[in-house]
């Protein structure tokens, strides 16, 4: 049995940034994933503000020039009566607040910098099972190249995702089908009209989620369309026929879909939100990620607070090994550091996503976004920042909305 100081278990964005972090910080961890990068990552694939943070956390903010994507200076919105919205955006020193970039790329982006940090990393490693001492997780067994391999270490990072093994064996999965969105993609070519904005698009047929169109270098663009897995069931909805509906007979986006050609396979997925987050932490082991039910209730992004999350997790453990102590009342720390870190911005889009289940409300909104630039600035602070949300946390919020 090898022994390390910590595991990871997934290579994802959550496990990348722990695994680069602490390594970073002296300490000997393996890197566990069962694909081989680069691989592909069913996402959106928009890259927000809080993802800018950690990455320059972590020295690698100005090396995403070199890899492809696209630059987002903004987002554009538009209601089910068809009322568009562009809500341009950017740093004070003229920067993007995020980008636009395909998984594959992005991911392994982040994969190869914890590789080149971590003390072992291994591509196609099966985990099966937790090895525990008491109730204490000491190390993961599983199978690489067809050979069982146990691995030891003081503390397991589970960041293998909302199917993964450890949510499974620690039976922390997020199943409640009102707190899931049940989201697909696929990748377009020559679509018109796209500009360096992010756009979210509000049709009643996927309220309270929506379709959206993040572009890509050329007129590429990541399309897709996510709804609550409640409301998919209430609503016996295809989301296949009500993207190639939308697509097809929309007023706002059937020419600018004229001539488009889908360049993928269309793909769907589970995103666990927030709302339902399982205990992150427990004895010798802590959650990252989509394990951890990270996704934000109300524009479906987990990449900013999968980062987080790693980032947060590091520091805990680090902390852990200072003490000598891998408990769970040590490793909840990062429980609660990991709360007070997103829990503003998750209470304030559960509101907005509960407000999105009205069309009359959500063309309001929009309508009043249009006209007001204090709602601009406000929907601004909350969804590409992820720093500032004074005005839509104001109690006063409803009422400045109406006529400032």
């Amino acid at each position: 049995m090898e022994s390390y100081d910590v595991i990871v278990i997934g290579g994802g964005p959550s496990g990348s940034s722990t695994a680069a972090f602490l390594s970073k910080a002296g300490k000997k961890v393996i890197l566990l994933d069962r694909a081989k990068f680069p691989r592909d990552k069913t996402c959106g694939d928009g890259i927000s503000g809080s993802s800018v943070g950690v990455l320059k956390e972590l020295g690698l903010l100005d090396k995403v020039k070199d890899i492809e994507h696209a630059d987002m200076y903004g987002v554009t919105f538009s209601s089910p009566n068809g009322t568009i919205v562009p809500i341009p955006a950017r740093r004070p020193d003229g920067s993007p607040p995020g980008f636009v970039c395909r998984r594959e790329v992005f991911d392994n982006f982040l994969f190869q910098n914890a590789k080149s940090l971590c003390a072992k990393t291994l591509e196609g490693f099966f985990a099966e099972d937790f090895i525990r001492d008491g109730d204490m997780t000491t190390g993961i067994k599983g199978t690489y190249e067809g050979k069982p391999m146990e691995f030891q270490a003081k503390v397991v990072v589970c960041a293998d995702g909302v199917a993964g093994m450890t949510a499974r064996k620690l039976g922390v999965n997020n199943q409640a089908e009102d707190h899931q969105f049940a989201g697909i993609r696929a990748y377009y070519d020559n679509v018109e009209g796209m500009a360096d904005r992010i756009e979210i698009h509000f049709i009643k047929d996927a309220l309270p989620g929506y379709f959206w169109i993040f572009p890509l270098p050329g007129k590429k663009a990541n399309v897709g369309l996510a709804l609550l897995v409640s409301d998919v069931k209430k609503k016996k909805a295809n989301l296949s026929n009500i993207l190639n509906d939308t697509i097809a007979k929309n007023p706002v986006f059937k020419d600018r879909f004229a001539n488009a050609k889908r360049i993928s396979d269309l793909k769907s997925w589970l995103l666990p939100v927030n709302t339902r987050k399982p205990k992150a932490a427990g004895n010798g082991y802590v959650l990252v990620g989509d394990s951890a039910s990270l996704i934000d209730p109300f524009m479906g992004e987990g990449i900013g607070n999968a980062l987080t999350s790693g980032k947060l997790a590091a520091k805990t453990i680090l902390q852990a090994f200072k003490e000598n102590d891998f408990s769970e009342k040590s490793l909840s720390r990062y429980d609660a550091e990991l709360n007070a870190a997103i829990s503003r911005q998750v209470k304030l889009n559960y509101r907005l996503q509960r407000m999105a289940t009205s069309a009359f409300l959500t063309d309001f909104l929009i309508g009043r976004a249009k006209k007001s630039k204090y709602v601009r600035d406000a929907i601004t602070d909350s969804l590409l920042d992820s720093e500032d949300y004074t005005r839509l946390t104001d109690p006063l919020f409803p009422i400045k909305a109406l006529f400032l």
